[in-house]
């Protein structure tokens, strides 16, 4: 098929993008590289630098036709879009909205979108399945779920079949494409870049949570197997019909769990620094996967082990990223 991947500059679309073309499919990358890296787009790809901010651009690059469109293109920092939400929901949903407008005017119908488990806000229930409330808790989370609202009404009004994946921790690196981004907020490549020097001490936040060693229990994916259920459900897609499932492995670890895999892996010492916890963050973070599992006929194949091996490797064949050796 030939292909529209949105935000394949960035890290999970970047590596999506590389398994679709050795899938055989042909693959145009969509990217403003506002925050993406020229450099993480795979070879083989086309790169088509425009942002989903500008109608008429998107509807353009749209024209030339495609069999389907996956879509990471959005902005993606809690604390940002605690602060500054206007971005997020301009980005993420005037620019989805945006890209909706474009399919339609070019009669595609097949879509992939990049969702994420922060539309369930802090759950009563862990694991968490698709059929919890959503109730998010910031700016990026609302946005999501803002446009998993629209992707329905486009399903119901004009025939799209649809899939929306609501991601949990995705982790791990593919090759030469991995994990940068500025600020990076994501527990793994911090542990790393701890190992690595770069960083004096990893901080702990919260040492009191009802969990088996006091610290945060989150589910973490490894972004091949997240890149796998996209090709999945690139094929289940049905005209009509917005299906939703979570994206996780459907265990936990502890963040003193993940620091000591990076201890174990890496051979170095990683020094911590506990500090309280912060506002909204829930003891346990964690997929119900079932109907991914039995629907799609995913299943997680890499270990947490797997992923700081991987984000090891990438880490140290890219020291500070894209942008530096």
């Amino acid at each position: 098929m030939k292909l529209l991947v949105t935000g394949g500059a960035g890290y999970i679309g970047s590596i999506v993008a590389q398994r679709l073309i050795a899938a055989g499919h042909e693959v145009a990358v969509l990217d403003s590289l506002e925050r993406g890296h020229r450099d993480a787009v795979p070879a083989g790809a086309r790169l088509l630098e425009v942002d989903l901010r500008d109608a008429e651009a998107t509807r353009d690059a749209v024209a030339e036709g495609f069999d389907g469109v996956l879509h990471f293109a959005a902005l993606a920092l809690v604390s940002e879009s605690v602060s500054h939400p206007e971005r997020y929901y301009r980005t993420n949903v005037v620019g989805t909205l945006n890209l909706l407008d474009a399919l339609r005017d070019a009669a595609i119908t097949r879509l992939v979108f990049s969702s994420t488990c922060a539309v369930y806000g802090e759950p009563e229930t862990v694991p968490i399945p698709e059929t919890t409330p959503p109730r998010p808790v910031n700016a990026y989370g609302a946005s999501k779920l803002a446009v998993d609202g629209m992707i329905g009404d486009e399903c119901r009004a004009h025939g799209v079949g649809a899939v929306s994946l609501r991601y949990f921790n995705v982790a791990g690196a593919s090759g030469p494409l991995g994990e940068d981004h500025q600020p990076e907020t994501h527990l793994i490549p911090n542990v790393l870049r701890t190992a690595q020097g770069l960083q004096p001490a990893v901080k702990l936040f919260g040492t009191d949570y009802p969990t088996d060693d006091g610290s945060a229990v989150r589910d973490y994916v490894h972004v091949e197997d997240l890149a796998q259920a996209h090709i999945l459900a690139l094929d289940a897609t049905r005209p009509g019909e917005h299906q939703i499932f979570n994206l996780g492995s459907g265990d936990g670890y502890s963040v003193r769990e993940v620091i000591e895999a990076v201890r174990q892996v890496t051979g170095r010492e990683v020094p911590v620094v506990e500090e309280d916890r912060r506002p909204g963050d829930p003891p346990r973070l964690i997929a119900a996967n079932a109907k991914i599992r039995d629907e799609l006929g995913w299943e997680p194949r890499h270990s947490l082990r797997d992923m700081v091996a991987d984000a090891w490797a990438f880490a140290q064949e890219r020291p500070h990223g894209y942008g530096g050796a």
